[in-house]
């Protein structure tokens, strides 16, 4: 099977964990399709945009550029699932080829996890706390910044969490 060297997404180069570059043949024709784990901060950036402009490079130095859509996979890792249908294969040939009943079908997850990923790129989400406290620690928090309580909150919870380990 190619190898997928590296990725850009819009002009933007993408870490990725592991990928699989194929082409999928069907009775309609044939589709090149990407599968990419990559971290949640990528996937949550482009899980809604449905056409991305792709540059692919794969091991053996092989470059594809391509508009590809988007498709939504459930799974246990963070992935982007692209496709685009192409009418001439001519040029692919170091691609695998999968059908519907190929039993060799990628399996981009294995050997990979999230505590992995987190590793390289940590996503943050907002967070609303109701907490019942003294009136003048409510008084300090509110006259606080965003930037500092969060960095606050952070290290307080990290601290925290190593102490009960």
């Amino acid at each position: 099977m190619a190898a997928v060297k590296s990725v850009k997404i819009d002009g933007e180069h993408v870490h990725i964990f592991n990928s699989a570059i194929y082409i999928f043949e069907s009775q309609s024709g044939y589709t090149l399709e990407l599968d990419l784990v990559v971290s949640e901060v990528t996937e949550r950036k482009y899980k809604n945009v449905q056409n991305l402009i792709m540059e692919i490079e794969l091991e053996s130095g092989k470059l594809i550029d391509s508009i590809m859509h988007l498709k939504s996979l459930q799974g246990g890792l963070p992935q982007l699932n692209l496709f685009c249908d192409i009418e001439d294969i001519d040029g692919y040939e170091e691609l695998d080829r999968v059908n519907e009943s190929s039993s060799c079908f990628p399996d981009v997850e294995e050997g990979i996890t999230l505590e992995e990923i987190r590793k390289v790129e940590m996503p943050n989400e907002n967070i609303s706390l109701k907490l019942n406290l003294p009136i003048n620690q409510v008084e300090w928090l509110k006259k606080q910044k965003k930037p500092i309580l969060n960095e606050m909150f952070t290290e307080m919870i990290y601290q925290f969490l190593k102490k009960h380990e």
